[in-house]
């Protein structure tokens, strides 16, 4: 049997600084004088004291894990902190049920986006900041898992980057604890510069901060029903500048800051993720103009098909307008991109660049074996070999994504959704996207009508999506728990 205690003693201390996180939206509500505030540190001490505890009591447990601890670890954690995450929701305001407390919490750690509170203009600032600091965790700690977790345990293709995760300046870094530290300062730092910015734009303090927050983490969430139509202008540009940063490796950007931008400009995933954002706006930029008689300002289509485009390509899930009265063809190609998503490395959601670079290579290499077949032709990616379990990853992850994207689609149709509605729905939650389309959804993009049954499993969606979708599935084996 596996040795659970390693586990329960990170998780432990991971919950005391997520727990910690609630003096913030503590002290804003105290300062706007809402008696929210009491909530939200009755929500802490409750965390706190209870983290501590079983910190407490795991402490004699050895401090390394094992592969299956890893797989443990990363599954259990992202259902954990959800519920602590819930705990606010339904002690103070909105004073959701467990369901929709639970659903929330895990859209913002996965970085989806999608929202079952119908108004979001009434809630305690304190709140709406709690739920913006959840997505920010959320995509720090994907990060982490994306950089030291997942390439051990060979998910997804994962291990054809584990020399990056543990060489990422050209010396050998001893402990994970130290990957962690480089990437946390990356993702703060951006997050103070795109706050600024935020602020030089027009938005109050409060706000640059909040959507910061949940910017660089492409997670999506706003204060506002209106979303980012809020702030129709010169900040949707900011937006889009740092949604792209989000969505690049930050091992690059640590090489960058150091010094050496090469590395940068030569990733393979950089130079793709921006010319396919390119001929995404381009393809949009052009039907609007041409083909739906546009009659706003063409930089005025420009932007807004920009910011537009890379929310959903980056998984952020803002709105700053109505996408689908563009048309047939822009919608596709919005769903299209979504289902490609960011870089490995980054907070960005969805399958990511790399494996359809790996997907294009084995495609094409199969299609020339078929007019040579006894030529040998070796599969490459960034001028490094992609070995066959590098292959047979990716593989795997694109079966078992379209399977789950399917089985999903067919479950929330099954509960009672519009087609529509559960198509997108299941895009959105496997994806980690957020925007939801349909009959059902509020005008704020609220999912609240929706029976429970569905939301649990666009809950399940968001969980599997985001941990790579064999990291989880991987507990369902007897096999595993034998080990």
């Amino acid at each position: 049997m596996i040795d659970i205690r390693p586990v329960a003693h990170t998780i432990a201390k991971i919950s005391v600084a997520l727990g910690a996180m609630m003096v913030v939206p503590a002290v804003i509500d105290f300062a706007a004088g809402d008696p929210n505030w009491i909530r939200m540190t009755q929500s802490m001490l409750i965390v706190l004291v209870v983290s501590g505890l079983v910190m407490a009591a795991t402490s004699s447990a050895k401090h390394s894990l094992t592969i299956e601890q890893s797989f443990l670890l990363t599954s259990g954690l992202w259902l954990v902190l959800p519920l602590i995450g819930a705990l606010p929701l339904m002690i103070g305001a909105p004073g959701l049920n467990f369901t929709d407390a639970y659903f929330e919490s895990m859209s913002g750690l996965t970085t989806t986006g999608t929202t079952v509170i119908p108004q979001l203009d009434n809630l305690p600032a304190g709140t709406n900041m709690w739920r913006a600091l959840l997505q920010w965790a959320g995509g720090l700690g994907i990060v982490v898992v994306a950089m030291v977790f997942l390439p051990v345990m060979k998910v997804g293709g994962m291990q054809f980057f584990r020399s990056e995760g543990f060489d990422t300046l050209g010396k050998v870094l001893p402990r994970a604890g130290q990957i962690a530290a480089e990437m946390t300062w990356i993702y703060l730092g951006i997050t103070v510069a795109c706050t600024l910015l935020y602020i030089v734009t027009g938005m109050s303090a409060y706000d640059a901060m909040l959507h910061a927050l949940t910017t660089c983490s492409t997670g999506g969430f706003s204060n506002y029903d209106a979303s980012f139509g809020k702030f129709i202008g010169p900040a949707e540009w900011v937006a889009t500048l740092f949604m792209v940063l989000a969505s690049i490796p930050f091992v690059r950007m640590v090489q960058a800051i150091r010094g050496d931008v090469m590395p940068l400009w030569r990733d393979t995933q950089v130079r793709a993720y921006v010319r396919w954002m390119f001929y995404a706006i381009g393809v949009i930029v052009v039907y609007r103009l041409a083909y739906i008689g546009q009659t706003d300002d063409p930089w005025d289509v420009i932007r807004e098909t920009s910011f537009n485009v890379m929310t959903i390509f980056s998984g952020t899930g803002f709105a700053s307008t109505n996408v689908l009265e563009w048309g047939h063809l822009p919608f596709a190609v919005l769903f299209c991109v979504g289902l490609i998503g960011g870089c490995t490395g980054s907070t960005g959601c969805s399958v990511k660049i790399f494996r359809y670079q790996v997907l294009f290579q084995a495609v094409r290499a199969q299609i020339r074996r078929m007019q040579s077949p006894h030529r040998l032709y070796p599969l490459r990616l960034a001028g490094k070999r992609l070995d066959q379990d590098v292959v047979d990853s990716v593989m795997t992850f694109f079966t078992m994504f379209i399977l789950t994207l399917g089985l999903l689609i067919v479950g929330l149709s099954l509960i009672g959704l519009h087609p529509k509605t559960a198509l997108t729905a299941a895009w959105t939650a496997v994806a980690n996207i957020g925007p939801v389309w349909g009959p059902e959804i509020t005008s704020n993009g609220s999912i609240e009508q929706f029976p429970d049954a569905a939301k649990w499993l666009m809950s399940f969606g968001m969980y599997l999506g985001r941990l790579e979708l064999i990291s989880v599935l991987v507990l369902l084996l007897p096999r595993f728990w034998r080990t």
